[in-house]
């Protein structure tokens, strides 16, 4: 048993007062969760201290809650680990190592850490409509596919609906009416579902709603707070190539900005940044030559991030600046970028761009130690004086 500190940000709307913060302490073991720290205080120190929770296992979804700044469920973080990360916040001078709690983020707080998860997340999932949409008469026992075609949206099935990615989503923070991670995520599950006949519309729905699947910033924020895996970042970069495969125009140039950063990739190595804001709002000589209306507005809004560019000193060279002149890779390596599109292209391979690093795997010991070699003989011994 330990004795440990939880910081909990607390807000009870009865009182007519704003959210404040109070402190705990509990007495648990390390290995038990955050989840039963609450729980402790709510049973020995303040029953009115209001939590969301069920199966205890991160399975149902309840518990989302915020612990030291992210997202994620109370139930699944052991309390000595959240522990450990709060003394490297407070190692480095950024706060003390007290366990901070808080309500999800991007949600109404109604009580404490309870949020109002029906204004927010539920309306964005049925904004999706997240259910098979088959044509025909439905068959007379079930549908019959092929166990290999479901593989594809095994990945946003895990979703228990727990909302840490929307509580961490940084584009919903700038734009709350992004349709969110989520809801994307489980647009995904319908979309790669070979039962369901509206794939198309459904793309065009998600692409060209100025909210929707370009309006992701690729934070990665909901992939860390994803406790089951989703990778729901990844479910909207997969919603966005099958939409760029029916080349579908949308209101953000998200399509075309795509495209030209692609491109640009292949031809280049690196990123024409100067080029690729052209390139997104006015593709090609034909598009620069008569540019449309939006694509003049777009070009226009985007001269304050050039100039701010400039002023910060991030565009202080030409080639950052003037179009086109900037330069390829060097040597060889611009052709090894070429080899890695042709082998991707003929393959029709699909990359995980979230990089996580790999876990630390011990080498075998060339020879037993002697500890395995005392084990086996005593296992030998005793085994010749049992026969």
């Amino acid at each position: 048993m330990a004795e440990y500190t939880l910081k909990v940000r607390r807000y009870q709307p009865e009182s007519g007062e704003g959210a404040y913060w109070e402190e705990f302490k509990v007495d648990l073991d390390p290995s038990l969760s955050v989840l039963d720290g609450i729980l402790q205080v709510k049973d020995r120190d303040d029953g009115s201290l209001s939590v969301r929770c069920s199966c205890r296992a991160a399975i149902c979804g309840s518990c989302g809650m915020k612990i030291n700044g992210q997202s994620g469920l109370g139930c699944k973080t052991q309390i000595g680990e959240a522990q450990e990360k709060a003394d490297k916040v407070a190692s480095v001078g950024d706060g003390d190592n007290t366990i901070v709690v808080e309500p999800m983020g991007n949600m109404p707080v109604i009580k404490d850490l309870i949020t109002d998860m029906e204004s927010t997340h539920w309306t964005k999932i049925r904004r999706v409509t997240p259910w098979l949409l088959p044509h025909g008469d439905p068959p007379e026992r079930e549908y019959v596919v092929e166990p290999e075609s479901m593989i594809d949206i095994t990945q946003s099935m895990a979703c228990i609906q727990c909302g840490a990615c929307v509580s961490s989503c940084l584009s919903m923070e700038a734009d709350p009416d992004f349709i969110g991670p989520a809801a994307l995520a489980k647009a995904y599950r319908f979309v790669g579902d070979p039962r369901d006949a509206e794939t198309k519309e459904r793309l065009h729905d998600l692409a060209e709603d100025p909210h929707g699947i370009y309006d992701c910033t690729h934070c990665f924020s909901c992939i860390d707070a994803c406790p089951k895996g989703v990778a729901p970042m990844d479910q909207i970069m997969r919603l966005r190539r099958k939409a760029g495969e029916e080349d579908i125009v949308d209101p953000n140039n998200g399509h075309n900005h795509v495209h030209a950063f692609v491109n640009m990739i292949e031809k280049k190595g690196t990123n024409d940044e100067a080029l690729l804001v052209q390139e997104s709002y006015a593709p090609g000589i034909k598009g620069k030559l008569k540019p449309s209306k939006a694509a003049i507005k777009g070009l226009v809004e985007s001269l304050p991030t050039v100039l701010r560019a400039i002023k910060t000193g991030k565009a202080r060279s030409p080639s950052k600046v003037i179009p086109g002149i900037h330069p390829k890779l060097p040597g060889g390596a611009q052709e090894d970028v070429k080899a890695i599109y042709a082998h991707a292209e003929e393959h029709r391979e699909e990359f995980n761009i979230y990089i996580k690093g790999e876990d630390e795997v011990e080498p075998e010991p060339d020879e037993p130690t002697d500890a395995i070699l005392a084990d086996e003989a005593k296992a030998a011994a005793d085994s010749k004086g049992e026969s």
